[in-house]
C-alpha cells in the first residue's frame, strides 16, 4: 500500500485497485481510519481527535489530488505524493 503523504506522525495511504467508495487510509501509531474522499466521513476505524482533525484539514486542501490518485490507483498507475499539512 503506497504512502502518498506524511505529516505530524500521520501516514496517508491508498491501495491499488481498492473497493468503492473512493477512499484513503490514515495511520497514526497503532490507530487507523479509512476516509471517504467525497464526504470525508470515516468509513471504518478511528483516530485520536487531534489526528482526525489534521486529516480532515489536509484532505479538504487536497481533495482534487486525492481524486486524481484514486483514478490512478484504480488503473494501477503510480501515485503522486501529496504535499503534507504544514
Amino acid at each position: 500500500m503506497p504512502s502518498i503523504s506524511r505529516f505530524f506522525g500521520l501516514v496517508i495511504y491508498m491501495y491499488f485497485n481498492d473497493h468503492s467508495p473512493p477512499h484513503f487510509h490514515a495511520e497514526y501509531g497503532e490507530w487507523e481510519a479509512v476516509y471517504v474522499i467525497d464526504t470525508l466521513d470515516v468509513l471504518r476505524g478511528e483516530l485520536p481527535r487531534r489526528a482526525h482533525s489534521m486529516v480532515i484539514e489536509w484532505a479538504l486542501a487536497n481533495r482534487d489530488e486525492l481524486r486524481t490518485n484514486w483514478a490512478k490507483a484504480s488503473r494501477q498507475l503510480p501515485l503522486d505524493q501529496i504535499r503534507p499539512l504544514e
